[in-house]
């Protein structure tokens, strides 16, 4: 039983280890164990592309609340070449997922490319239902002014 007993911390240590970096911590006050954590995100293809992430901790609690917000912006260059290398289909590929609770819920953020306008859309959301809601989050960056923009055809009315 006492082995049981400590191997829940344990996981729960084990599956907040994701690949993004903490940049922020607001405490929500003194009588509560949850904090606004702000992290960041490199895009691993479109590398001239950073995401800040805003979403509730609650520490000692084996399951954190599904609300985040996210915010992306072009920090840098945006190629071609990148562009060709990232899924093109209309649910996008996933490049971030963080372990929300032992519970089977985490938070993911999902690119998405808007070729018709040119835009790249970064979705986070939690997987799980809360509230009879899945919380998701829009954040978008355009590829004006970047190497990467395809100008569009102009279609010209007979």
């Amino acid at each position: 039983m006492l082995k049981k007993l400590l191997l829940v911390p344990a996981l729960t240590l084990a599956l907040y280890g994701c690949g993004d970096k903490e940049v922020g911590d607001v405490s929500l006050g003194m009588f509560t164990l949850k904090d606004i954590k702000l992290n960041t995100l490199t895009d691993p293809i479109v590398t001239g592309v950073t995401c800040h992430i805003a979403s509730i901790e609650a520490d000692l609690s084996l399951s954190d609340p599904s609300d985040s917000s996210i915010s992306c912006r072009q920090t840098g260059k945006i190629t071609p070449e990148m562009i060709a290398q990232i899924d093109k289909s209309k649910s996008g590929e996933v490049v971030f997922k963080k372990s929300k609770s032992i519970f089977f819920k985490s938070m993911k953020v999902r690119r998405i490319f808007d070729i018709e306008n040119q835009t790249l859309m970064y979705l986070s959301y939690s997987t799980k239902e809360t509230s009879g809601s899945f919380k998701h989050s829009l954040s978008t960056v355009p590829l004006w002014n970047t190497a990467a923009y395809v100008e569009q055809p102009v279609e010209i009315a007979p």
